[in-house]
C-alpha cells in the first residue's frame, strides 16, 4: 500500500482519532507499518482497545480509500502529514496538532509570519471596515492573513488580504472539496491560487458544528497572534481566543461601541487582558514586525544586508521565516548573516536562530 493510501486508511478506520494515528504513526515508524502491524504489537502499543486493534488488523475497505484519493486528485488535494518536512512549523510545535492536513493551493515558507482575523458572521458596517483595514495592512506588510473562511468578518478578512495582493490561508470546518459557504466559491478559488485552503478533516466531511473547536485551534496554531475584529457574547471568536491563549499565541481585540451587541465580544477580550488593537501598527509593535517603508537606513551596508537586518529583532527568527519574509534563497540569506554577525549586528543562536545584537 502506498504511503498515501496508508495514511488515508488509517483516518478512516472508525475510533481510531488523531491522538491514536499520530502515536500508532510514531510507534510503529510509517502508516504502512501500523497496517502491517501483527495483533500482538498492536495490542503491545498500549494505544487500542481489543475491538480497535481488529478493526485495523482486518481494514478491507480499499474502495473507500481508492475513492477519497481519487477526490483529492480531482481537486488538486495534497495530503501533509505530521511527519513530513513541510508540515507548518507553528503547528508541528504543539501537543494537539493534526496528524493530516488536506491541502488546496500551497503553503510557503513566508507563511511562518502569519496573524489570523477572525469575528462574527453577522458582521457590522464598522466590523467589516476594520477587518478590511487591518487584513490590508498585514498584507502590504507580507503577513499571512490566516481565517476561516466563514461568512462575514472571515470573508472580509480572505478578500481584503487578496485585494492588497498578499497572501492568505483558510482553514475549513469540513472537507477541502466543499464550499462553505456556498457563496464564497469565487472567494475560495482566489484563496487556493494565492495562498492555501487547508482542513484536517477527510475530503467529502460536511461542516458539522462540532468540526469548528477544531478548526479553531489550527488557525490560532498557525499564526503569531489571533486578532477579534469583532464579536458577540457568545461567539465561536472565544474558542479561537481560547486556543490561541494555550498554545502562547498574542491576543488582540478591536474595541467597540459599548451599545453594539456585536462588541461585547472583543470589548470582553480587552477586559481579559486582550491587546487593544485599532490599526496594524498595534500588531507590528507587539509581534516585532517591521512593514516596508520603515527600514532603518545604515551606511556600509548593502542593499541586502539592510533588507535581512530589517526583519530582525531581539526575537530570535528562524532562518527560513528569514528567507521568506526578503524572498531570498536560504543558502543566500546565511552568508548574508553571516556579514551581519561578522560586523557585529546579528547574533547566531541554537537551531538556526538569528537575533538583532542590541546597542
Amino acid at each position: 500500500m502506498e504511503r498515501l493510501h496508508a495514511w488515508v486508511a488509517l483516518s478512516c478506520i472508525e475510533g481510531i482519532g488523531e491522538r491514536r494515528l499520530k502515536a500508532l504513526v510514531e510507534i510503529f515508524g510509517t502508516p504502512e507499518e501500523v497496517l502491517r502491524a501483527s495483533r500482538s504489537s498492536l495490542k503491545a502499543s498500549g494505544k487500542l482497545s481489543d475491538s480497535l486493534v481488529e478493526r485495523i488488523v482486518e481494514f478491507d475497505q480499499l474502495r473507500l480509500v481508492e475513492r477519497h484519493v481519487e477526490a483529492m486528485r480531482r481537486h488538486h488535494v495534497q495530503l501533509i502529514t505530521s511527519i513530513d518536512s513541510d508540515y507548518p512549523e507553528s503547528l508541528g510545535q504543539l501537543s494537539d496538532s493534526p496528524p493530516l492536513l488536506y491541502v488546496r493551493g500551497q503553503i510557503r515558507p513566508q507563511d511562518r509570519l502569519a496573524v489570523a482575523l477572525v469575528g462574527s458572521r453577522r458582521a457590522t458596517a464598522y466590523g467589516k471596515l476594520m477587518a478590511q483595514k487591518l487584513a490590508t495592512g498585514l498584507a502590504k506588510a507580507g503577513v499571512t492573513v490566516v481565517s476561516g473562511m466563514a461568512r462575514g468578518i472571515d470573508t472580509v478578512a480572505h478578500r481584503s488580504a487578496l485585494q492588497a495582493g498578499g497572501r492568505t490561508i483558510a482553514v475549513l470546518g469540513c472537507g477541502v472539496d466543499i464550499v462553505y459557504p456556498p457563496e464564497n466559491r469565487t472567494l475560495m478559488a482566489g484563496i487556493i491560487e494565492s495562498g492555501a485552503v487547508i482542513s484536517e478533516f477527510p475530503m467529502g466531511t460536511e461542516p458539522l458544528p462540532g468540526n469548528f473547536p477544531a478548526r479553531n485551534r489550527v488557525i490560532s496554531g498557525l499564526s503569531l497572534g489571533v486578532v477579534a475584529v469583532e464579536a458577540g457574547k457568545t461567539s465561536g471568536v472565544f474558542s479561537t481566543a481560547r486556543w490561541a491563549a494555550e498554545q502562547g499565541r498574542d491576543v488582540f481585540a478591536v474595541p467597540g461601541n459599548a451599545s453594539s451587541t456585536m462588541s461585547i465580544g472583543t470589548n470582553i477580550l480587552i477586559r481579559q487582558g486582550a491587546k487593544l488593537t485599532t490599526d496594524v501598527e498595534d500588531i507590528f509593535e507587539e509581534l516585532g514586525i517591521r512593514p516596508p517603508g520603515k527600514e532603518e537606513v545604515r551606511p556600509g551596508l548593502s542593499h541586502e544586508e539592510e533588507k535581512v537586518l530589517n526583519v530582525l529583532d531581539s526575537a530570535p527568527r528562524h532562518v527560513d521565516q528569514i528567507a521568506g519574509k526578503v524572498d531570498l534563497p536560504v543558502s543566500h540569506v546565511l552568508s548574508v548573516l553571516l556579514s551581519l554577525e561578522m560586523k557585529e549586528m546579528v547574533v547566531q543562536l541554537p537551531g538556526k536562530l538569528f537575533v538583532r545584537r542590541e546597542g
